[in-house]
């Protein structure tokens, strides 16, 4: 199969082969160059066909929170007061703009997660 667009489930299924057969490839050669290029349409049709959602935002301030180690306390520097923070938490309050840049600058939490809606 010769590189291209990928529009079929077959064709995808086809791509992912090659991909997997390049992945030994030595830096700096043409099958190094194959993959990247291979990849980059697995990557394109996987986009189109299994697009991926934004998380809800307290969902997303709950995981940065386990990835730091973090507790409901923690972010009182972020959230103005303890009440605010289980608030936010239990879904019981929207984030406002100044929450959000906090969270946002503090947590590195992107901003386009944090503007979502969240799904209760």
């Amino acid at each position: 199969m010769k590189p291209k667009i990928i529009k079929t489930e077959a064709e995808y299924t086809e791509a992912l082969a090659r991909v997997e057969s390049l992945m030994d490839a030595k830096p700096g050669t043409a099958k190094e160059e194959e993959l990247e290029l291979w990849s980059l349409l697995v990557e394109r049709y996987e986009q189109e066909h299994f697009p991926i959602d934004l998380p809800d935002p307290v969902e997303a301030i709950k995981f940065r929170m386990e990835q730091e180690g973090l507790q409901q306390k923690d972010l009182v520097q972020y959230l103005p007061g303890k009440n605010r923070v289980s608030e936010v938490l239990n879904h019981k309050r929207r984030l406002s703009i100044g929450m959000i840049r906090a969270l946002h600058q503090g947590l590195r939490i992107p901003a386009e997660v944090l503007l979502r809606e969240a799904r209760v």
